[in-house]
C-alpha cells in the first residue's frame, strides 16, 4: 500500500467515524437523557427551593437567621434612604 491509498482509507475512516457520533448525538431517542444531563447544574436551585419545613428549622438554628435579620436591615437602610 502506498501513502495515497493509506490516506485515503483513513479519511474513509474518520468520515464514518464522524457520522456515527453525529447520528449517536442527535439521535431523538436520546434526547431525554441529554436534556436532563444539561439541566444537572441547575439541579441543586431546584433542591434548595423546595427544602422541607424541618430542614428549614434545622438552618435558622445553624445562623441564618441571624443573616436574614441582616438582610432585612439592609432593606429597612435602602427604603429609609428612598423616603
Amino acid at each position: 500500500m502506498d501513502q495515497g491509498t493509506l490516506g485515503a482509507i483513513s479519511t474513509v475512516l474518520v468520515t464514518i467515524a464522524f457520522i456515527a457520533v453525529c447520528w449517536w448525538a442527535f439521535s431523538p431517542r436520546r434526547k431525554k437523557r441529554f436534556d436532563d444531563a444539561a439541566n444537572l447544574p441547575f439541579a441543586d436551585e431546584d433542591q434548595n427551593e423546595k427544602k422541607p419545613e424541618s430542614n428549614r428549622r434545622e438552618n435558622e438554628a445553624d445562623g441564618s437567621e441571624e443573616q436574614t435579620e441582616q438582610a432585612d436591615h439592609r432593606n429597612r437602610d435602602e427604603t429609609d434612604r428612598r423616603n
